[in-house]
């Protein structure tokens, strides 16, 4: 009898153990491993892969480290559209039939050819926090009261944000505006603005070089100030948009600085808000 009790203790104390065990979670960019982190708090170890604000998402290779932390995930997160397709050969290459994965383009219906940049749509984060609250949830159940707090107070803490945005429509719906790649595209969609140079941007983002006119096209709505803002990618340049920059400088176009990676030491909310406080900086300079 006593043996048998040893052994139900030991049985028991080994499932707690089990249970207290973090979910693993890799994100392929850490935007996204933010948002995973904020609703699983401490019953989640979070990998980010693309983290560091010097690197080109755009050129990153995959290592041998990349393929150890993905297979010993029990979820992945990563953008899709063809943002990230380093992480698609991997899971494809490692396959493990109890691992969970969330596209965030899927849960916001975009397809190849999309702009990828979906981090900038005011969108997208709340769907992929809802996404993870859930799968976190179904792995996790003794914590899903975590979990859903946690998810209520991350969908709270986006409205400051979010009326920002609206706000801003309201004020400045119209207004044109250009950027050195289609960064911010989603985010100049939800305030309403009309982003001229489409054609400069994507053959930026696509590293193919932009025609003589496209260019020419450009620098005109610069000089001649056609445009309120210059959305430049501060994190993925060329010698063109640096040009660009420069002559924005140059003819009193303000600058807004847009990137890829989230920001050190910054929550994703703060990252976003930065961002709209400095649109709304810019757009009062051509006003006053």
């Amino acid at each position: 009898m006593k043996s048998m009790l040893v052994a139900a203790a030991v049985l028991v104390t080994t499932a707690i153990g089990a249970r207290a065990a973090p979910i693993t979670v890799v994100a392929a960019e850490n935007f996204y491993g933010d948002v995973v982190q904020q609703i699983g708090g401490a019953n989640v170890a979070v990998t980010s892969i693309l983290s560091n604000p010097d690197d080109d998402p755009h050129l990153f290779e995959a290592s041998a480290s990349t393929a150890r932390a993905l297979a010993d995930a029990k979820l992945v997160v990563y953008n899709g559209v063809d943002y990230d397709p380093w992480i698609e050969k991997l899971l494809a290459a490692h396959r493990a039939p109890d691992r969970e994965v969330i596209i965030a383009a899927e849960l916001v219906h975009h397809k190849s050819g999309d702009n990828p940049h979906l981090w900038y749509d005011p969108a997208t984060m709340p769907a992929v926090a809802a996404a993870v609250a859930s799968q976190l949830e179904a792995d996790d159940p003794a914590h899903k009261t975590d979990y859903e707090r946690n998810l209520k107070t991350f969908l709270d803490s986006l409205r400051p944000f979010q009326e920002k945005v609206k706000a801003l429509r309201r004020q400045y719906v119209g207004t044109a505006v250009t950027a050195t790649e289609p960064v911010a595209g989603y985010l100049c969609d939800a305030m309403s603005f009309h982003v001229r140079n489409m054609d400069f941007q994507l053959a930026v983002m696509n590293n193919t070089d932009p025609t003589p006119n496209q260019v020419a096209s450009f620098q005109a709505d610069i000089w001649h100030h056609k445009v309120s803002i210059l959305f430049y990618n501060s994190q993925a340049t060329d010698d063109l948009a640096k040009q660009m920059l420069d002559q924005a400088h140059k003819y009193g176009v303000p600058v807004v600085g847009v990137n890829e990676t989230e920001p050190p030491g910054k929550t994703y909310q703060q990252w976003m808000m930065d961002t709209v406080d400095a649109v709304e900086k810019a757009l009062a300079k051509q006003t006053n």
